[in-house]
Order: C-alpha cells, then structure tokens, then sequence
C-alpha cells in the first residue's frame, strides 16, 4: 500500500504549503537521510581511511556501508564496482576523460542528452579526433531500434545514451541498445540521472558498461553521485585526479594506484554526503522501486490528460505509457520563465523552465528554441497537486484567449 501522506510527512519543507514540481532538477530530502548526515557531523565527525582512532573507523565504516548499500540497490556484483562522485556529470567526464582513446574512433550518442552528456562528446572530439554520430529520436522523443542498427557500428568504440530523456520523460531502450552495441565490440555507458529514483534499476539486466547517476535527483544530498564501472574494465580507466587515498605505493620515479574504487576517489571524499545517499537509497528501497514506478505511472497518466485537455497549451513527448513523471510543455506564445513565474506568484507551484540543458532537443527536434515549461513529479507529489497544476494553467491558458 503506497502511503503517500506518510512519506509526506518525512519532508517538513512541504508544510510551507508549496507545490514542488522542480524534482527532475532536484528533489526535495527526508528527514531520516538528514539525520544520518547530522550522526555523522554529531557523533564520528572524521576522515575516512587515515586513522586508528575510533571516529575514524566508524566514519569509514560507514562510508564503506553505503558503497555497499548502492551496489545492491543497483544490482551491481560488488561495491567494488561503485565510484563515488560529486553528480552524474562529474560520472560522465571520468568516462569520457578516463577512456585510452584512438584518433578515428566513433562515439554514439544522441539528441535526446542532457549537456552533460553532450558537450563532453564534442570536447573529445576536438581532442582526440574521435568521429561523433547521433541517434535522432522522433517528434515524441522515440527512439526507434532499426535507426539504431544503422549507426553503431564496427567502428564504434562507445555508445553513451540517457536512459530516460530529462526534459520529455522519455524512456529509451537501452537493454536493447546494449545488445546492438555489444555485438559491435562497442562499450555503453547510461545516464541514469532521470531513471535511478524512479525505476527499477538492474545494471546486470540492462547489461551496461558504465552507468551514472545524481544523489540529489533521488532524496539524497547535493554533491553525492556515482559512477559504476562493470568490473573488469577499472583498470582501463584512468582517473580524473590522483594523490590522497588512490595511492598504493609512490616512488621517486613512479606511483602505483589502488584498485576500485579507491583509485578513482583521490582525496577527501564527501563523506557525509555519500553516507546521505546510502540512507537515501535505504528509503527508497523501503517504499519500494516497484510502488514508486506504479505511483508515478498514475501521476504521470493524471498530468498528461490534465495538461492535453488546456486549450492554448501544447505538451510535448509521447504518451504516458512510454515516459516517466516529467512532462514539458507551453502556454501558447507565452515565455516559459513567464509561466513558471506566474505558478509560483499565484499557487505557489514550483516548476522549471528554459532550455533544461537540452539545447540540441529543443533546436532540433522540439522546434522550442525559447526552451519549454517542466513540470516533474515524484514520490512525494499528489493528485490534488496536479489538479492544482492544471487549474492554474487553465487560467493562464484561457486569459490568452
């Protein structure tokens, strides 16, 4: 049974009587993940692996537990496998920065990407003379399989795709763009920024290389990410930065580096923060991946018949059954940061708008060069607050008339 009043009742921020829908940015934090931090900062407050003394075992004990706890709620084999990180950025640049490249290698990604996994795609380009080529989703955000087969191919060394598209909520085959890589000797790297806190997540099923994801998009505190890296290839990425924890041994002349995921966490790492996440992935995993994916399947259903039936107010992406609780959309020839202003003058509705770091979508693909309302929902989130979404765009939409 999924009680939404009661995990309400986890975030007091909603008792300011606010409407957020922001969650695809970042969602809000509850109260036991905050408490796990405040242990920390109150009771073991300390570095992690430089000390005998007591605070210090405990403090990495408990960094260590949460490696651990996101291994398993990702399905990875071990927490070996698991790299701390700031954000899925950071994640990403390791990958797109770590990777031994070869002039004329190909890199797949698509229209559908966030910057992060974009810009780092045309900067290795400019680097490393790789060969770049784009998926292109339909109108809707689709992703057809049979367009896919014709751009990976033999000569493609990675293929770097979002699971989940963050500005239309689109979901994107990846279990079957893994298959189609990896019979091309390809390696994949997902973006699961988007759908990590909503969907059931099994590296193992899904069969990817790489996977990265944001603490702060799934009830986790800021500056908490991670990337996975399957198993057998940590020893082909090179880290990012090195000194402080990555160090097995150091010569005059030479440095040897741990294994993972030491060697990718050079230096203090956010302990508090990745001890947050831990507890945030154990929240989760207690409402239930699957109770979460139902919810906001309803949720999602509920915002796109609502949202579609506003004359003057156009929705992109495709219908509910192929996307997650983030819809995009505009009031007639209304700026996007003009809506969003007026929801949180009226109704105190907090949503996003602009570009969402999705420019080559919206030149693209979306025709939507001055950016598109977003409207993201999430464990937290209730019917009466989309009715409420869409009774105020109504009247916005109708004083246009």
């Amino acid at each position: 049974m999924y009680d939404v009043q009661k995990i309400r009742g986890d975030f007091p921020i909603l008792m300011k009587g606010i409407i957020y829908l922001d969650n695809a940015a970042s969602s809000l934090t509850p109260e036991p993940v905050l408490e796990k931090m405040l242990d920390y900062y109150r009771g073991y407050r300390a570095n992690v692996s430089r000390g005998i003394h007591r605070f210090s075992q405990q403090a990495s004990e408990e960094y260590e537990k949460a490696h651990s706890k996101i291994a398993d709620f990702i399905n990875a084999r071990s927490d070996l496998e698991i790299v701390i990180v700031k954000n899925s950025t950071e994640a990403m640049n390791l990958v797109a920065n770590g990777l031994k490249w070869k002039r004329g290698d190909k890199v797949v990604t698509s229209i559908l990407e966030h910057h992060s996994n974009f810009v780092i795609w045309l900067r290795a380009k400019q680097k490393h003379g790789l060969k770049l080529d784009f998926i292109k989703p339909d109108e809707q955000g689709l992703v057809d399989l049979s367009s896919v087969e014709k751009i990976i191919d033999d000569h493609t060394r990675l293929v770097s795709i979002t699971h989940v598209s963050n500005t239309l909520g689109t979901i994107v085959p990846v279990e079957e763009i893994v298959k189609i890589a990896h019979q091309h000797g390809a390696l994949v790297m997902v973006d699961g920024a988007q759908s990590v806190p909503e969907l059931e997540t099994d590296v193992r099923r899904i069969g990817c290389d790489f996977l990265a994801f944001s603490g702060h998009k799934m009830c986790g505190p800021t500056g908490s990410g991670v990337l996975y890296v399957r198993e057998e290839l940590a020893d082909q990425l090179e880290p990012l930065c090195v000194g402080g924890g990555a160090i097995e041994d150091v010569g005059l002349e030479s440095f040897q580096l741990k294994k993972s995921p030491e060697r990718f966490e050079a230096g203090t790492p956010p302990i508090a923060e990745t001890i947050g996440l831990g507890a945030a992935v154990e929240y989760l995993k207690k409402i239930g991946m699957k109770n979460i994916e139902n919810y906001e399947e309803a949720l999602t259903k509920k915002m796109f018949e609502e949202l579609t039936n506003i004359p003057n107010l156009k929705v992109y992406g495709p219908e509910p059954k192929h996307r997650i609780g983030i819809t995009s959309f505009n009031v007639g020839d209304l700026n996007s940061h003009d809506v969003a202003l007026a929801l949180d003058a009226t109704a105190n509705i907090f949503v996003r708008s602009g570009h969402h770091c999705a420019l080559p979508l919206m030149k693209n693909v979306l025709k939507a060069d001055g950016g598109t309302v977003r409207a993201s929902t999430y464990i937290y989130n209730t019917v009466e607050e989309v009715e409420r979404l869409s009774s105020t765009l109504h009247e916005i939409a109708t004083s246009l008339v």
